[in-house]
């Protein structure tokens, strides 16, 4: 599995997205740290050999009563996995205390048929 990280300065240097990774004969695991972020904020997709996991957070408010006008705060972070050829239709994933776990299986082998071509 080979990963590329892009986000913000603030995803980079807070060193987010830490993530280890698991291999079994079935499956790859990858558990990512995604602290201060809600499960509704995360987003997890599959597109040809590649995990993107992509976390969002906006906050805004205004506050009359502190004099302030509007404050804004706003993260996202996004890192992209190359997985290579798997199971799409089978990846499932859990977050639980900052820590999302991403279980993304391998394709079966398929044995290789051997057949003999009649020749014309």
């Amino acid at each position: 599995i080979t990963t590329r990280l892009v986000g913000s300065e603030m995803c980079i240097r807070d060193s987010m997205m830490r993530t280890d990774v698991k291999e079994s004969d079935k499956e790859y695991v990858l558990e990512i740290e995604v602290p201060g972020y809600d499960k509704k904020d995360i987003s997890v997709d599959v597109n040809d050999g590649y995990l993107t996991v992509s976390a969002k957070k906006e906050e805004k408010s205004e506050d009359v009563k502190h004099g302030y006008i509007r404050q804004e705060r706003t993260a996202s972070c996004s890192r992209n996995y190359y997985v290579g050829d798997i199971d799409e239709d089978n990846v499932k994933a859990k977050y639980d205390n900052g820590v999302l776990t991403v279980y993304v299986p391998k394709k079966e082998d398929k044995p290789e048929k051997s057949r003999t071509i009649t020749i014309e």
